[in-house]
């Protein structure tokens, strides 16, 4: 049997520098009619413009993970909080905003001007999630972020949305995996098998591997080649959780480490998602 699972495939405002040029007061020439020796001042257009790129900035740089939510009386939005266990996340990502943990993947444009947040109409897959408050999750979040909200970004970093009802939907950041590791990795796929095996590992006794091998995909996602045969995988695919018995195939984000620890791999593999499993007996 073949389940399949198609995810996922995010700014503090900064304050502005502004550098004035002082010319030499000796070469200076009083300031009369008609003169103008000062440089023009930005104008406001342009000191917004420069604002709205480091919010982008700063909105990209973090998975944005649901804290808190209260309607207009402060009475707290249980419906938000269907997973207790999977907080509801946003990720911003190249214009557009990806919503997780929520029954169905969700997303939409987005853009952000003079401390807005608009949202587009959000398209989402269509999946049927047997919890009926799970299934109410996608509803009770699709309906809060569509349109203009109002963004604040509080001391400690946290993004406060304010929707035109008067609700109040608080978020933590967690640096993204490019943030953490200074760069955007390389992607791969990686296959891991069913079952892992005993593998020898001077501190761990009894270490069991995963069992994986790189396999590849053209532009259509139709695999190229033959795979090579399955080898002890003595890292961790962070977010990854292996279950035995089920193959998967995923979709991994590979970064680079540096300065890693003496007995530290130089790798560091982030799962992006699942794109395959199947049970094996």
């Amino acid at each position: 049997m073949f389940m399949k699972k198609t995810t996922r495939t995010l700014m503090l405002i900064l304050p502005l520098a502004l550098l004035a040029a002082c010319s030499n007061p000796s070469s200076q020439a009083p300031a009369g009619p008609g003169r103008d020796d000062l440089a023009p001042a930005p104008t406001a257009a342009a000191d917004q413009k420069a604002i709205a790129q480091l919010d982008a900035q700063r909105l990209q740089g973090n998975h944005w993970v649901l804290d808190s939510a209260t309607d207009s009386a402060g009475k707290r939005i249980d419906a938000l909080f269907a997973r207790a266990d999977k907080p509801v996340t946003l990720d911003f990502i190249d214009g557009r905003l990806a919503v997780s943990n929520t029954c169905n993947r969700m997303g939409g444009g987005y853009t952000l001007a003079d401390g807005t947040l608009t949202v587009s109409p959000m398209a989402s897959t269509m999946m049927a999630c047997t919890d009926k408050a799970l299934m109410a999750l996608d509803q009770a979040v699709g309906s809060r972020l569509e349109g203009a909200l109002k963004t604040e970004l509080g001391g400690e970093g946290q993004l406060t949305l304010r929707t035109a009802s008067g609700d109040v939907l608080v978020f933590s950041p967690q640096p993204t995996a490019e943030t953490r590791f200074g760069g955007p990795g390389e992607t791969i796929f990686i296959e891991v098998a069913a079952q892992t095996k005993p593998c020898p590992h001077p501190m761990i006794r009894d270490k069991q591997c995963l069992q994986t091998r790189e396999i590849h995909f053209d532009d259509k996602g139709i695999k190229q080649g033959t795979p090579g045969a399955f080898e002890n995988f003595y890292d961790v695919i962070e977010g990854y959780t292996h279950e035995a018995g089920t193959r998967n195939v995923l979709r991994v984000k590979r970064f680079n480490v540096a300065n890693p620890p003496a007995d530290a791999s130089s790798k560091a593999y982030v799962l992006d998602m699942v794109v395959e499993s199947a049970i094996e007996k």
